[in-house]
């Protein structure tokens, strides 16, 4: 990776990066590790999948009242990894978190099939202790006859579409740092890391300049 060589945006970088993955043909492409820590400094991390990025930031949906949604609710920061092994690449991102309107949520949320629209309804308690499997299932049986599938050509606020819960949505990494990592012979690998040249305040988005440095390996 030569630096005279790499775009001045980090954020095209990543789209020519993540084009070269679904080229390659790896399983779940924009599976991402997402790293939270509660109010308390307690770490936590998880994969989700990214649905979605631009110059505003990197989008993924959840419970908002889940073990990731409570403690992004008591500190709005959080760090991302693609983990694309199979290339010896991987990209870091690091920002503050801000949680997406629910305009923006519902609109997702209808594109998601039947059966992940229902299972998010029966997965209301995210995280919290359950007695067994057969709770889940009797609660989506439950919903199933609620709202059963909808055909094909039913309009979007069809009378029986499975509605966008309160406890839903989505969240966006705004980053403050990008980092690109490739894999090199002797371990000798290539990070060049895009940085802020000024950190963002609250709500700010494509402000600033990017600083492009090399970092050792």
């Amino acid at each position: 990776m030569s630096e005279s060589a790499l775009p001045a945006d980090p954020l095209a970088l990543f789209a020519g990066w993540f084009a070269d993955v679904h080229a390659f043909g790896l399983p779940e492409p924009n599976a991402m590790v997402l790293a939270t820590a509660s109010g308390d400094g307690v770490p936590s991390a998880r994969t989700v999948l990214l649905k979605g990025y631009g110059p505003h930031g990197f989008r993924f949906f959840t419970n908002l009242t889940s073990h990731k949604g409570r403690d992004l609710a008591e500190n709005p920061r959080a760090a991302l990894v693609f983990p694309w092994h199979a290339m010896h690449r991987q990209v870091r991102v690091a920002g503050p978190v801000e949680q997406l309107s629910r305009e923006e949520s519902a609109a997702y949320f209808r594109t998601r099939p039947h059966g992940s629209r229902l299972g998010a309804w029966a997965s209301e308690r995210q995280s919290g202790v359950i007695p067994g499997r057969d709770v889940l299932e009797r609660r989506f049986a439950e919903l199933a006859e609620r709202w059963p599938e909808e055909p094909p050509d039913a309009p979007a606020q069809a009378e029986n579409a499975v509605p966008l819960p309160d406890f839903w949505g989505g969240f966006r990494v705004v980053p403050e740092s990008i980092e690109f990592w490739q894999g090199r012979r002797d371990r000798l690998h290539d990070r060049i890391r895009y940085r802020r040249a000024t950190p963002l305040e609250q709500g700010e988005v494509e402000q600033g300049e990017w600083v492009m440095e090399r970092l050792s390996p």
